[in-house]
């Protein structure tokens, strides 16, 4: 038991402290990230709720159902709320890396509860396939919807756009993600071509983020 707890929680934590240091102004409290990171992980119980349902009701069972639908839409949304509704207005989210951090936060506690779930369900032969891919994802999901609170937040104009963004796009990338895995039979190859693109969008937000901080800093 502890062997499986310990690697479902390894991979999210390491790449929430990953996150969490590439912060070089202000670095946001634990206590409140620590926070959002458990309020994720909470948000797996009714989110695997709502889809048991829908798979025994035979409701979005296409596999663009599942992969846009049951999966990246109800998921994506519960953190969206999550961050909109209690992170957004918040006081110490006064920076636009900051959206980057309750991001990945919100997206990775969910991320480890649901890998520790899969892991005892499983065992740990599967621990590094999912540290690589669905604990990662999720993260990379949670710093791009970050980017764009943090872009709807401390933009003149346009912050509903932004922060529709903010759903939009990670709902489409898990989308992707997810409708490749359930549809194509030698997926592993396409999987790895997307992971890339994933990690390389997610970095140029990051470096875009820290490049207005810094010319805001001035």
């Amino acid at each position: 038991m502890v062997e499986i707890i310990s690697a479902g929680l390894a991979p999210g934590l390491s790449l929430m402290i990953y996150f969490y240091l590439k912060d070089e102004s202000e670095t946001e409290p634990i206590s409140l990230v620590l926070k959002t990171f458990i309020l994720g992980a909470i948000l797996v119980f009714p989110i695997m709720f709502v889809q048991y349902v829908l798979t025994e009701e035979h409701i979005w069972t296409s596999p663009f159902g599942q992969a846009f639908l049951s999966a990246a839409m109800l998921e994506e949304f519960f953190k969206w709320f999550i961050l909109f509704f209690t992170i957004y207005k918040h006081i110490e989210f006064d920076e636009h890396y900051d959206g980057i951090v309750y991001g990945a936060a919100v997206s990775l506690g969910f991320a480890t509860m649901e890998n520790i779930f899969y892991l005892f369900a499983n065992g740990l032969d599967i621990a590094l396939g999912r540290a690589m891919l669905p604990v990662s994802s999720n993260g990379l999901f949670g710093v791009i919807m970050g980017y764009y609170l943090g872009k709807g937040k401390f933009s003149n104009d346009r912050e509903y756009k932004w922060i529709f963004y903010s759903l939009l796009i990670p709902i489409i990338l898990h989308g992707v993600y997810d409708y490749i895995l359930i549809t194509l039979v030698n997926w592993l190859f396409f999987i790895i071509l997307f992971m890339t693109f994933l990690w390389w969008l997610s970095l140029q937000k990051i470096k875009t983020a820290k490049k207005l901080l810094s010319e805001n800093s001035f």
